[in-house]
């Protein structure tokens, strides 16, 4: 069950000051910003602004860092959310794993609809490799929509026949854009609703089919993925469309592990005082190094 801090959350969550899908787009992406400063980036981790094959980023680093990097793709509906809103987050999985984490600012939509948000994730992935990283030692991240990207991305990458990361990590995926799943755990989810979902949908969509696999990658043929970690919260409106994606990975045989989060809600890991965040990046580290090679 999820510990009284996590149950806190929730209910604060609940509260209209903390609804992130009011008023304009510019309010809702300036109002995620500022609510991230509540909490603190740690210490040892640097952070460094900088350009990825003409994508703004960011690269978070720490004194002894062991070898490989994370390229993050941070969360928000393609719509809203940045490096800066994620950026105490970031340090933290950069802390946790004890590696490069290089997240980046993709375009957003409705501005900028897809495949613009992809284009910008594969050329950041690009772009490492003329900076000396191995695919061996390349991680693909992200949550919510980035999560969804992060497979996007690695399904791209497979049809192009480049270079597969060592694997990926998916905190609440969003992998089904179509609206066609059942919405589960609406009155549980303080962080997502049908109708947010179903806006933001045809924000990035644009003109495109939304059961495209590159944009709803429920609908992608998983065969030849690399390792994928999923982490859910059971009280998730997603969770319906990631244990289908989860089923259809499996049989596509791609080793692809579900970690349920009992009583927790969408990408409860941002909060970084609940205990449920440290063991869950702990989780996440844990399999990043399984995976990874030890090799520089």
């Amino acid at each position: 069950m999820a510990s009284v801090q996590a149950k806190i959350a929730l209910r604060i969550l609940q509260l209209r000051p903390f609804n992130w899908a009011t008023g304009s787009l510019a309010e809702q992406r300036s109002r995620l910003e500022t609510l991230s400063k509540f909490f603190r980036t740690p210490k040892d981790v640097s952070v460094s602004e900088l350009s990825a094959n003409g994508v703004q980023a960011a690269l978070f680093d720490l004194a002894n860092s062991k070898p490989g990097i994370v390229l993050y793709l941070h969360g928000g509906a393609y719509v809203v959310g940045s490096v800066t809103s994620h950026r105490k987050f970031l340090a933290r999985l950069a802390k946790a794993c004890q590696m490069k984490v290089l997240a980046i600012d993709y375009r957003l939509a409705p501005e900028h609809p897809f495949p613009a948000a992809l284009q910008d994730a594969l050329a950041a992935y690009q772009w490492l490799f003329s900076q000396g990283y191995d695919p061996s030692n390349i991680v693909i991240a992200g949550d919510s929509a980035g999560g969804g990207l992060a497979i996007a991305a690695l399904i791209s990458l497979r049809d192009g026949k480049l270079p597969l990361p060592a694997c990926a990590v998916c905190i609440s995926p969003w992998v089904n854009l179509s609206g066609t799943e059942k919405k589960s755990n609406n009155n549980h989810d303080p962080m997502l609703n049908p109708e947010i979902l179903e806006v933001y949908s045809r924000y990035y969509t644009g003109q495109a089919d939304a059961s495209n696999p590159l944009i709803s990658p429920i609908f992608a043929d998983l065969e030849g993925l690399p390792p994928i970690l999923i982490q859910a919260g059971t009280n998730e409106i997603l969770l319906g469309q990631i244990e289908e994606f989860y089923e259809k990975a499996r049989q596509a045989s791609v080793k692809i592990t579900l970690d349920y989060w009992q009583g927790m809600f969408h990408v409860f890991q941002i909060i970084p005082i609940l205990p449920e965040t440290k063991l869950s990046l702990k989780k996440i580290a844990n399999f990043i190094w399984d995976k990874i090679s030890p090799n520089p």
